[in-house]
């Protein structure tokens, strides 16, 4: 995915055509999930099983977060890194998963 911000040096690379493919269908799934916790809430349903379904939504966003990382490493990361600007993909890719890992 395109980044709007140009937060650092390196040229910014879209994610291939599958990896798109990927990564839509598993926001779509995502939303739907929320949406679903959303029709729990207003049903009343039991606080363990909204709880539940949150968790799955968490680890759902950190699979996404992976996926979308390993995307980043092989395409844009590898691209600056041919282009010697490997050492600010590296930063800034420490400085996401310093984020992601919080």
């Amino acid at each position: 995915m395109k980044s709007s911000a140009k937060s650092s040096a390196h040229s910014h690379q879209t994610v291939e055509r599958a990896d798109k493919e990927t990564l839509a269908h598993r926001i779509n799934r995502i939303e739907g999930q929320v949406r679903g916790i959303g029709k729990m809430i207003e049903e009343d349903r039991y606080c363990i099983d909204v709880l539940t379904q949150i968790s799955a939504i968490q680890s759902a966003l950190d699979a996404l977060s992976i996926r979308m990382l390993e995307s980043h490493l092989a395409g844009c990361v590898q691209k600056a890194v041919h282009e010697g600007n490997g050492e600010t993909a590296i930063a800034e890719v420490i400085a996401v998963m310093r984020k992601l890992t919080r």
